[in-house]
């Protein structure tokens, strides 16, 4: 028996899975919900339920491995999170860096040019400045943690980059005992786009310490287990590495949580060509599966507001999930009020089951409902020890140190409303504190379709919204749940148009608003009916999706599979994958006395008479060099690809006649993880 130890660690809960890999089995599954303030409690907790699931038949001396799938580096750049780091462009122009306005994009203020670089044949423009690419590393030093080095064209020729590295760590050994963690460009990425590139290298750096911590506590939360097994973490286009190379490239961890759940609910529902619905805490993802594969942005991971050039699933991500806010939009008519989203909060409920004193603030809030400001809705303590609050804030944290409280309290204690409110809302912002308000999850223990929470505090927080809108309770929320559900239909939509070049502005075109509000919720009193089919099936994941998504295949009219162990797909991802390595090259020819051909290879630059020649050599170098890859990442019977795509043009003057233009080769290396322990 091959056991492997899937973990997932979500906005909401971490979710753990023992799978028999010979047999194909879930063997049993647990949940936890994660701890922000240490990640090692709540997976700790998911690993101590899921090997007591066994009730003893399985140790854990009998795991073989153990996969992570994270959202770790995707939250890090999208609140600013990570190392100082530095810059160094080599053979970049300055004065075209702030001309065309690049500089924001490079991802880091600390930057420094150094003469150098190649063209796009891969020859050297100018010499590598070594003198001032070390006073450069010398004035940087002491500002940052890490550095990140892009060399212009050095996909065509990575010469300048492999250099600049090795003075770099050789004379930061010698000035300060060990070498600063040095990230090149042309290791992350093969395509052309200089500015990407350094985009991509400066964030990997900044990512290298925050990956390191995890790998380090989910090992130090194995070893208190005794899990000895190798450790393996999904990347962003569903495949594994070894955690020691994920410690390297971090960026390539990206949309990691996406790509889990993708290839988990292919692994769980058998089908090839589906729509994957993940429905989480914080968001609702979506992915297009063609063959049994995410289908792969082509423009690269979008993070933020960074583009990198990262290859991961091309998810479309709505702010919206179980956990999202619950409000009313005052400004409009009652039947439009409702507000899902995108803030997410704490359910009621969970905060209930863990302090239960909140239950007597509510009881009197619905109670004397018009004594209340901000109804519902509690502040908590996040994160205690925080450098940079103002006197205002300190204060304000200070009062919630014994426990939540309601915002009607810190009101009416701090002072005026709306600078209350201001100061949470930064301190929400910061992580410093997070909110808690009736949501979703707690629209479901209303209805008795969850129960993972305390029931009268859901049910009272629906009283207090229910009667601002003079419905009744339960009916109130059904119309949450039935509002999730056709939101998520209409992401849907949009997803389709999107994938197929047009982009959906509901707002802004009235008249398809219209259309689909006739084709989703169907109680527009209209002589016009209109009708949406969905020509693949969803598959749904996740831990409420049985509430909310079959009235979404319903109006949509197309099929739904809901598989077992839905709700821990993303774990059942994090291990099913395989190891996959996957480097292209290019051939191009080369005129002057005497025609000849290129390659542009990791170890160089190679010219060959013929074209023949030169990918005879370049399959020969690619192919022991990918399969290199692969091993270091931590496969073991390893399956070789190679996808070779000649290039021609048509010569206008001669009919039928081509101009060949390049060749492209694709070498893609696949194996299993390994089980080998260190």
């Amino acid at each position: 028996m091959s056991l492997a130890l899937g973990i997932d660690t979500g906005g909401t809960y971490t979710d753990a899975v023992l799978i028999d890999q010979q047999k194909n089995l879930v063997l049993a599954s647990a949940k936890a919900l994660t701890t922000y303030r240490d990640l090692s409690i709540g997976i700790s907790q998911a690993i101590s339920s899921v090997l007591a699931e066994t009730s003893g038949k399985i140790s854990a001396d009998d795991i073989d491995m153990v996969s992570l799938s994270t959202t770790l580096a995707t939250n890090a750049i999208v609140q600013g999170h990570g190392s100082p780091v530095g810059l160094i462009l080599i053979g970049y122009d300055p004065k075209l860096i702030q001309q065309y306005g690049f500089g924001e994009a490079l991802a880091t203020e600390h930057v420094a040019y150094v003469a150098g670089g190649h063209d796009g044949l891969g020859e050297q423009v100018e010499a590598l400045d070594e003198t001032g690419l070390l006073a450069a590393v010398d004035a940087l030093q002491n500002q940052v943690e890490a550095l990140a080095i892009s060399s212009y064209f050095s996909v065509r020729n990575p010469e300048h980059e492999v250099r600049a590295r090795q003075l770099v760590e050789e004379h930061t050994r010698r000035s300060s005992g060990k070498p600063m963690p040095v990230t090149c460009g042309h290791e992350l990425s093969s395509r052309l786009n200089s500015i990407r590139r350094a985009t991509t290298c400066t964030l990997n750096a900044r990512l290298i310490p925050l990956l390191q911590d995890l790998i380090s506590t989910i090992r130090l939360s194995l070893d208190r287990h005794g899990v000895q097994a190798p450790l393996m973490v999904v990347k962003g286009d569903g495949s594994l590495v070894r955690a020691e190379w994920a410690m390297a490239r971090p960026i390539e961890t990206i949309l990691s949580g996406p790509a889990a759940s993708a290839v988990g609910a292919w692994h769980l529902a058998g089908q090839k060509d589906v729509w994957v619905v993940d429905v989480g805490g914080t968001t609702t993802d979506i992915a297009n599966l063609r063959e049994g594969l995410p289908l792969i942005h082509p423009e690269g991971a979008q993070v933020g507001r960074w583009r990198t050039m990262v290859e991961a699933v091309d998810v479309s991500t709505l702010g919206l999930g179980g956990d999202s806010e619950v409000d009313l939009d005052r400004r409009v008519a009652t039947a439009n009020a409702l507000r899902i989203g995108p803030r997410r909060v704490v359910p009621l409920s969970i905060l209930a089951d863990h302090e239960p004193d909140i239950l007597t603030d509510l009881r009197d809030q619905v109670a004397n409902p018009q004594h209340y400001r901000q109804p519902g809705r509690f502040a908590l303590i996040r994160r205690e020890e925080v450098p940079g609050l103002t006197a205002d804030e300190k204060t304000l944290v200070d009062s919630l140190m014994s426990g939540p409280r309601s915002l009607h309290e810190l009101i009416f204690e701090h002072g005026f409303e709306a600078m209350v409110l201001a100061r949470i809302e930064r301190l929400t912002a910061h992580r410093v504190l997070s909110q808690a308000a009736f949501t979703p999850t707690d629209a479901l223990h209303v209805l008795d379709r969850l129960g993972l929470g305390n029931h009268e505090a859901a049910r009272l927080g629906a009283e207090l919204l229910a009667a601002q809108t003079g419905m009744a309770v339960d009916a109130f929320c059904r119309q949450v749940v039935e509002r999730v559900s056709q939101e998520i239909a209409t992401a849907l939509v949009g997803k389709v148009l999107s994938d197929e070049g047009t982009i959906p502005n509901w707002e802004g075109e009235p008249t398809a608003q219209a259309l689909l509000s006739r084709a989703l919720d169907g109680i527009h009193p209209s002589a016009l009916s209109s009708t949406l089919s969905l020509d693949r099936p969803i598959v749904a994941i996740g831990a409420p999706v049985e509430a909310y998504l079959p009235r979404t295949s319903d109006v949509l009219h197309t099929k739904l599979y809901i598989p077992a162990y839905a709700y821990v797909a993303n774990a059942i991802g994090a291990v099913v994958g395989s190891v996959v390595q996957k480097r292209n090259i290019i051939i191009r020819p080369i005129g002057g006395d005497e025609d000849y051909y290129r390659t542009h290879l990791p170890n160089g630059v190679w010219d060959f008479p013929t074209l023949e020649e030169t990918a005879a050599f370049a399959e020969q170098v690619m192919a022991d060099y990918v399969q290199d890859l692969a091993r270091q990442a931590g496969a073991e019977q390893i399956e070789l690809r190679v996808d070779r795509r000649d290039r021609y043009a048509p010569i206008q003057e001669t009919w039928g006649d081509e101009l060949y233009l390049e060749t492209e080769i694709e070498f893609t290396a696949i194996g299993r993880p390994s089980v080998a322990r260190e």
